[in-house]
């Protein structure tokens, strides 16, 4: 099996109806209710995550911890979410997007609950492994549920703006930590935290009575003997581009997870900031975050997929390098550059979602984009392992110099993916 071709997109047809919004207007009722359902779906996904980072200094505390075994939880969760992430788009392919959805949402609220009644680091490594399953998948099913909708104009600006949910989720787990750990003493904080992670139960009411899979999308999928199969994934027709986008998901998560573990920690340990300087980092940070997501959905329709990523894989390095090498008594200018890192390393998902789906056919594009992210994710997470292990004798600044390292092995991955600008899914 292989792709289909990619159509021309002339200048003209880039710019026509170019308006902030006209994206949107182009979906129909069906696909704005997936749109929300997704936006949803994801925000509360990164609700979830980001318990873990934000409690960290607190677990650490309360369970007596070391760096390594601090940066292993998230590892756990980040290699777990790869087969979770698998296995969701498989089943996105044989059940549908919508029911495939649901459970991923189910699966990473029941879990993070239940991180919070961890009696022991033992259990809580488990719990929060187990959590990855659900958390690995719901992008990838959101991503395709909305791409199938989406217009192939604005398809880039379209899946960016789901992608901006995750700074939404950042931010709001961000405010609840900061009132959670000024209200309550920290060895109960952290569970709070986790207790908070309830929430996206209410979103799969919503998406069981108002969300439906894109119609002719369904159809050819149904009807395909093809549908969910990992194997169809690395047949002679798809088999380097599925080994090339694994190698671009690992890079770019492999970078941004080593920032997003270990970027509180370094500010609290070695800026020495509290809860409430390290919130008003944050902030910067995630401002930058959310105008990224937004920005690089432009650029994606506009410059293309590849070029896109590509630039911004090399200011997020920059940036990172910048930010961690800062001299001490600089935490102003710390300050400035928290946005354009957050700006950086977020405009680079920008158009993953659009690329990913563009890379597959309909009938194993869940396996295809489920695999490749998430199999990236899982790869990427020993990242933020190997700088707990090494943040001992180089410090937490100067062991996330291996983000850096990640970023440029997103732009040699590059060298081996087709442009999909302007590419109909077929």
């Amino acid at each position: 099996m292989s792709t289909s071709p990619v159509t021309s997109t002339t200048p003209d047809d880039t710019h026509e109806g170019s308006g902030a919004f006209t994206w949107f207007r182009d979906l129909s009722p069906r696909g704005r209710r997936a749109f929300a359902g997704a936006f949803g779906g994801y925000a509360l996904d990164s609700y979830d995550f980001f318990t873990l980072p934000l409690s960290m200094v607190a677990i650490a505390a309360y369970f007596g911890l070391s760096t390594g075994q601090t940066g292993l939880l998230t590892t756990v969760t980040l290699v777990v979410s790869a087969v979770g992430g698998a296995i969701a788009g498989v089943l996105a392919d044989r059940i549908g997007r919508v029911k495939a959805l649901m459970i991923t949402v189910i699966t990473y609220a029941v879990f993070t609950v239940l991180c919070g009644f961890a009696p022991t680091y033992d259990s809580l490594l488990v719990l929060r492994g187990l959590q990855g399953l659900g958390f690995g998948g719901e992008w990838a099913v959101g991503a395709i549920l909305v791409a199938e909708y989406a217009s192939a104009r604005h398809r880039g600006r379209t899946l960016a703006f789901i992608q901006s949910s995750w700074a939404v989720g950042w931010a709001l787990a961000v405010i609840v930590n900061t009132v959670v750990f000024q209200l309550v003493g920290p060895g109960t904080a952290w569970r709070v935290m986790f207790w908070t992670g309830a929430l996206p139960a209410l979103l799969v009411l919503y998406v069981r009575k108002n969300v439906k899979d894109a119609p002719e999308a369904a159809a050819k999928r149904l009807t395909s003997p093809a549908k969910g199969s990992l194997t169809e994934i690395f047949k002679p027709g798809l088999a380097k581009t599925t080994f090339f986008a694994s190698l671009l998901a690992t890079g770019v998560q492999g970078g941004y997870y080593t920032l997003a573990t270990w970027v509180p920690a370094y500010l609290k340990t070695e800026r020495g900031l509290t809860v409430v300087g390290t919130g008003g980092y944050l902030t910067a940070l995630i401002s930058g975050a959310f105008t990224g997501y937004l920005t690089g959905g432009f650029l994606t329709d506009r410059l293309g997929r590849k070029k896109t990523i590509a630039l911004f894989a090399v200011l997020s390095a920059a940036c990172i390098l910048a930010y961690t090498h800062l001299p001490s008594g600089s935490n102003g200018l710390l300050l400035a550059l928290s946005f354009p890192l957050g700006f950086s390393m977020s405009a680079i998902f920008s158009g993953f979602g659009a690329f990913l789906s563009e890379l597959y056919p309909t009938p194993v594009r869940g396996a295809g984009q489920g695999f490749t992210y998430n199999v990236g994710r899982g790869v990427g997470a020993f990242f933020p392992t190997l700088v707990g292990f090494l943040a001992g004798s180089w410090g937490v600044g100067g062991a996330l110099v291996f983000g850096a390292i990640g970023y440029a092995i997103a732009v040699i991955a590059l060298l081996g993916l087709p442009e999909t600008r302007g590419k109909e899914l077929l």
